[in-house]
């Protein structure tokens, strides 16, 4: 018979905020259930926890210690994160599109990773010749469009990995590029965007297939 895990979510101030107990219990888990029985979790010390993909929608977390924290694409839809300590936190692409226009709230050295496809190292949008990514690279354009009613305009334009998907059907000889970026580097989250933004620097962390990005979306579903 397994042992059950006690795990208590502690206030910056020392206080016991919430505990939950469980077989195989982690701090996600205990997290998620206090957001599920609407804990007050201001103030609430998760330096450095794992709530990768965790279920934090409307959660109170102001004022909460998040620094190093991993946040991988956990739902914080109507999350309150007002005065919350972000530093280092790590984040990848959110599942959901609304998370997008909220990118732009988080401290200004939030590292950020979203998506870009190409075609033959380039982008298949921009005049031929301009652009050929590489990985470990980093680039810059100056000449930005900051208008957010413009859906599609000038600057290096990112995406989740479902947009850069669902806009390549039927041609599996693309490639996708993993591109990190600050969030003091995002120009333009258009209002009406189905997924792809704009920023006017950014770093290629690495370059995969379309059957790649294909496997990491079922897995980032999976999970979800």
């Amino acid at each position: 018979m397994k042992k059950k895990t006690k795990i208590q979510i502690m206030s910056i101030y020392g206080q016991v905020l919430f505990e939950h107990e469980s077989v195989d219990n982690t701090i996600k888990e205990t997290v998620e259930k206090a957001v599920s029985e609407r804990a007050d979790l201001s103030s609430a010390d998760l330096s450095s926890a794992n709530l990768r993909l965790a279920n934090l929608y409307s959660a109170d977390l102001s004022l909460a210690n998040l620094s190093s924290a991993n946040l991988s694409s956990a739902d914080l839809r109507l999350a309150d994160l007002s005065l919350a300590n972000l530093r280092s936190a790590k984040f990848t692409e959110p599942i959901y599109i609304s998370d997008l226009y909220s990118l732009k709230l988080l401290p200004k050295n939030t590292i950020l990773t979203f998506w870009k496809y190409i075609v033959n190292g380039k982008s298949p949008i921009q005049d031929s010749g301009k652009i050929e990514y590489k990985v470990g690279k980093t680039y810059t354009e100056k000449d930005c469009n900051t208008d957010e009613f413009n859906e599609c305009g000038a600057g290096l334009n990112v995406a989740t990995i479902q947009w850069c998907l669902k806009n390549t059907v039927g041609n599996d000889s693309v490639e996708l590029i993993e591109c990190q970026f600050k969030v003091s580097d995002i120009v333009a989250v258009p209002y009406w965007t189905d997924g792809k933004f704009r920023v006017k620097k950014l770093k290629v962390l690495r370059k995969i297939t379309r059957h790649q990005a294909v496997e990491i979306l079922k897995n980032i579903t999976k999970l979800s």
